[in-house]
């Protein structure tokens, strides 16, 4: 059986060397792609402050309302108050950036549409940091600042709005403000998008316009009802994030499917691999924090702003909280006859909770951004029959690359279990057949930081 020099991999599949990483919190052992944090993130991470999150959260709570169809020129409530006060926030963290992070409302008129009754004006507030290394590498965090109450067409009443999805809008804010201090190698993208409510219409627009530029976006997490780690029935689960991960793609074409069918690749979507990625750099002390990975592109009967980013061919997940109390969601203000208090309010949140998310989040976007790229060109070649296996794919642009490596797993496994130096070469081949395990390719940067894996197409 091949084995890592650099990261070798024991039969129950842990690993010892520089990948190795702390035990996820509740399980036994990390996977054998996992990567420990280092220094320069763990200070990141200790700078995300929960206090700043929970003011966050208040702070757009009380604007009353912010659904997409409120009044958008009150100085003080309603949606157009909001996406002001979004501005002058994000600007306020761009001016420690030194021109790196510039900030922008993207906005379009929608015309009439379902939820959507008259011409109205949406309006995304992106804050873009710009990569100083490999700027076209792109890496998008979103979470929506509108909100609802039971009826979703009344824009009048109090709809504070405060898990779903002020938390979310927190978390993109809280990471805003650590990060424009920073230089990461890529492009990171932070938005708080309007229209989510209606249906998803202020990240369909930001996923067009990146499509539309031809934006080499290699991964999306939307942040949406991230608040609360309690319940409907009062248990509380404070160290465990859900992260939604479609396995076959939204995109996927026919010529795709069949290739998929022909070769089992329903585990192994780009989203499914970025998922991945996130348990391997994000789900260990330095976060405090368990990821677990939910295989459905979202819960039932309800949809998320990476949606539109993965019908467009982006890898996209969503991260939301480990179990709902919907009573605290979509909900009009009010005390029922029995006592219960319904409605979306800030005191249902937990700033603590919230924080941790964001860390997750932060480790997984600046390693992201300062690994190299997914590998691109992964190939599987099957001219000819044979019991070894012989990988190719294409060199990464990055000037910190330093080589790939050649991971693999039984077809049965969730999780990648070896792990394979091959140096800086474009192909390798393995003694082990190609029929009866599933391989993968991710690079290796000077850094020690690994990029995603790329699952390899039969050529």
């Amino acid at each position: 059986m091949l084995t890592a020099t650099a990261a070798t991999a024991t039969a129950g599949g842990a690993v010892t060397g520089p990948a190795a990483a702390a035990p996820r919190p509740g399980t036994g052992r990390p996977p054998a792609t996992a990567q420990r944090p280092g220094r320069e993130l763990r200070a990141l991470l200790r700078e995300i402050d929960p206090r700043r999150i929970e003011a966050t959260i208040h702070k757009l709570v009380s604007f009353g309302t912010r659904h997409t169809l409120s009044s958008q020129d009150d100085p003080v409530r309603g949606i157009g108050a909001a996406r002001d006060w979004l501005l002058s926030e994000l600007r306020s963290y761009a001016a420690a950036s030194g021109g790196r992070m510039t900030v922008e409302p993207q906005s379009y008129v929608q015309e009439p549409a379902p939820r959507i009754p008259t011409a109205t004006r949406i309006t995304n507030v992106v804050a873009t940091l710009r990569g100083s290394v490999t700027p076209d590498r792109v890496y998008v965090v979103a979470g929506h600042y509108d909100s609802r109450v039971t009826d979703v067409m009344d824009a009048t009443s109090d709809a504070p709005g405060a898990d779903d999805d002020a938390s979310g809008v927190a978390v993109v804010l809280e990471l805003a403000r650590v990060l424009a201090r920073r230089r990461p190698a890529s492009t990171i993208v932070f938005a708080a998008v309007a229209g989510e409510e209606q249906g998803l219409y202020g990240s369909a627009h930001l996923a067009q316009r990146l499509k539309a530029a031809g934006t080499d976006v290699q991964g999306m997490f939307t942040n949406d009802i991230v608040g609360s780690s309690t319940a409907d029935d009062g248990t509380r689960d404070p160290y465990t994030i859900r992260l939604f991960a479609e396995g076959v793609p939204s995109s996927e074409t026919p010529e795709q499917a069949a290739v998929r069918r022909s070769v089992g690749g329903e585990n192994d979507s780009a989203t499914r691999q970025l998922a991945r990625f996130v348990r391997d750099v994000a789900d260990n002390d330095a976060t405090g924090m368990r990821v677990r990975v939910i295989h459905r592109r979202d819960r039932y009967r309800r949809g998320g702003d990476h949606i539109p980013f993965l019908e467009r061919g982006y890898p996209a997940a969503r991260f939301t909280e480990p179990a709902e109390d919907f009573a605290h969601q979509h909900q009009d203000v009010r005390v029922d006859e029995t006592g219960k208090q319904y409605g979306d309010l800030p005191q249902f949140c937990d700033p603590d909770f919230t924080a941790r998310v964001a860390r997750v989040n932060a480790a997984t976007l600046w390693t992201l951004a300062q690994a190299p790229g997914t590998p691109r060109g992964a190939r599987i070649l099957t001219s000819t029959l044979t019991n070894a296996t012989e990988l190719v794919w294409t060199r990464g642009p990055e000037p910190g690359l330093a080589g790939y490596e050649v991971v693999w797993r039984e077809t049965t496994s969730p999780e990648w279990t070896h792990v394979v130096p091959v140096g800086d070469v474009t192909a390798h081949e393995m003694d082990l057949s190609k029929d009866n395990v599933f391989f993968g390719v991710r690079a290796v940067g000077t850094s020690g930081l690994r990029s995603p894996v790329a699952f390899p197409d039969p050529a």
